[in-house]
């Protein structure tokens, strides 16, 4: 029997992910992916393999690759909801680049910035936010696992995908997120929430940190929570050399995905080549 678009389908979509357990983020991504297929669609046309593929093809010319694969994975997802498998596309093949790009990536020095622009706006909560996403490596998302009782052990558990890993909390950031806590009178909990005890938003953290690149001379292009987190993973690797250990304080399953934050600058990679001496002076 034919499957054919329609919207209702869509809160059923959102109940299926709660019941696969995945993420409020990855939940709410996937259903905004599936409304966009539903625009391309239109309402009540087939779902087959061709109108998959075209779907595909729609989003190559229309976003970079690794966009486009994301929005992918939400549309195989949403196949299997609806029981059809076997119109599932595959990825797009992206050859990973040898080197980390200049213009993307967040420097020490510009971290320390946006620290002290943060604190010269006393926004402490947002001070503290950097400073625990960059000394910690967590994901923004796994702010709300940061909380008073964590404080005592210096140890986080955080739950994501379906695991639990260990996160450790540096002793001189205790110290500082104790004193928040104290100010602001959180007894218990989660220490990053809205005055309505609700975790923070995303979305409004990034907001926030974009107002700061003004005051910490740092481009905007550079500034969001993720990339706290790769100057983290860059920063011990570089101090340590050991993928594996660094896969498993990231959280990450494949070690594959650990190794984008080996990666050498452009300006690295052209000095090391330089030193080989493979080229014989002119005589």
């Amino acid at each position: 029997m034919a499957v054919k678009t329609d919207r209702m389908q869509i809160e059923g979509f959102r109940k299926y992910l709660i019941d696969s357990e995945k993420s409020s983020a990855t939940i709410q991504k996937y259903v905004r992916d599936i409304r966009h297929f539903f625009s391309f669609a239109k309402e009540g046309t087939e779902i087959t393999k061709q109108l998959a593929v075209k779907y595909k093809e729609h989003l190559a010319e229309s976003y970079e690759l690794t966009s486009a694969n994301s929005m992918l994975a939400a549309l195989n997802s949403f196949l299997n909801y609806i029981g059809c498998p076997q119109f599932h596309v595959q990825a797009y093949k992206i050859q990973n680049p040898l080197c980390r790009s200049r213009e993307q990536t967040l420097t020490k020095e510009e971290y320390l910035r946006l620290l002290d622009a943060a604190r010269k706006k006393k926004q402490d909560w947002l001070y503290l936010i950097i400073l625990t996403i960059c000394a910690t490596g967590i994901r923004v998302s796994e702010l709300r696992y940061i909380t008073v009782e964590a404080l005592c052990t210096r140890r986080a558990k955080v739950y994501l995908k379906g695991k639990y890993r260990t996160v450790i909390l540096p002793g001189e950031l205790c110290l500082k997120l104790r004193q928040y806590t104290r100010v602001k009178e959180i007894t218990s909990g989660s220490i990053f929430v809205t005055r309505n005890g609700k975790p923070m938003d995303r979305s409004n953290i990034l907001h926030a940190m974009k107002k700061l690149c003004s005051e910490a001379k740092v481009e905007e292009q550079k500034v969001f929570p993720h990339n706290l987190r790769h100057l983290f993973a860059v920063t011990y690797y570089e101090k340590e050399h050991n993928i594996t250990h660094l896969a498993d304080i990231l959280g990450h399953s494949n070690i594959n995905t650990t190794r984008i934050y080996t990666r050498i600058s452009m300006e690295e990679q052209e000095r090391k080549i330089e030193e080989m001496g493979l080229i014989p002076e002119a005589s």
